[in-house]
């Protein structure tokens, strides 16, 4: 899953600076976003990746994400095998203000809809803004407006959870979990539920397989909810690691 990280966009802007575009890609269906964030910013970082899932028929598909927090929320929401499909950078939701005639327009980070056909949307900021009143009363005019063919819910995701660690844990489970390996992943946690071990690297020795497989079969296992580990500290061989409970 390639990922595109621009430097360029965190240099401090001059003027109005239009979006960047990213060209056509073959075999990949481009963005469709109601907006495109790929402008220049001295706080954010920008993230443009593709995704494949069920919605676009395993085809991989150009999303944009404002920062690495979206990005974040994004992989953790693709882990759950029941999602269906997102959707970013969606069209405005119109919602009132006090003090102005006119009502005000919020764009949802995402909208996720799931296998039985029910729809999400995602709103996503830091913990220091979702402590502020302002934020909290936007959020509850936001919500209230929401329209009933938009989305059936919505929820708040503190974007601040997303370290480094928590992202980098995030894009290798994501990763993993784009190769299939059933019976690896059988065996591992055949061996999680039936054999002792402290650290990763003793139930990969009880699995009987290969490190290697046995490490992705145990990445995809904690990506999925099935093992529990530290999402705070890089997760290796050296990882404590337990049932969930």
């Amino acid at each position: 899953m390639p990922v595109f990280l621009e430097e360029e966009f965190t240099r401090r802007p001059t003027g109005k600076q239009p979006a960047l575009k990213i060209p056509e890609i073959h075999g990949v269906l481009p963005y469709s976003g109601h907006r495109n964030p790929l402008t220049r910013s001295t706080v954010a970082r920008r993230v443009s990746t593709t995704f494949a899932t069920r919605a676009t028929n395993g085809i991989p598909k150009v999303y944009h994400f404002e920062a690495l927090t979206e990005w974040a929320t994004a992989l953790d929401i693709l882990l759950d095998p029941t999602v269906y499909g997102i959707e970013v950078q969606l069209p405005p939701i119109f919602y009132p203000w006090p003090g102005r005639k006119k009502p005000r327009e919020h764009h949802f980070d995402m909208r996720v809809t799931f296998e039985d056909g029910f729809r999400r949307a995602v709103f996503v900021r830091n913990g220091h803004s979702l402590t502020k009143p302002k934020t909290k009363a936007e959020i509850e005019a936001i919500f209230n407006a929401i329209p009933k063919d938009f989305a059936d819910d919505a929820i708040v995701v503190n974007g601040d959870q997303y370290t480094r660690q928590y992202r980098d844990n995030l894009f290798r489970a994501y990763d993993a979990c784009q190769r299939t390996d059933p019976e690896a992943d059988e065996l591992v946690k055949e061996a999680a539920l039936t054999t002792n071990y402290w650290l990763l690297k003793d139930l990969i020795q009880n699995s009987g397989l290969p490190s290697p497989r046995a490490f992705e079969a145990a990445l995809r296992l904690i990506g999925r909810g099935h093992l529990a580990a530290d999402w705070y500290s890089v997760i290796s061989i050296h990882s404590r690691v337990r049932l969930p409970e």
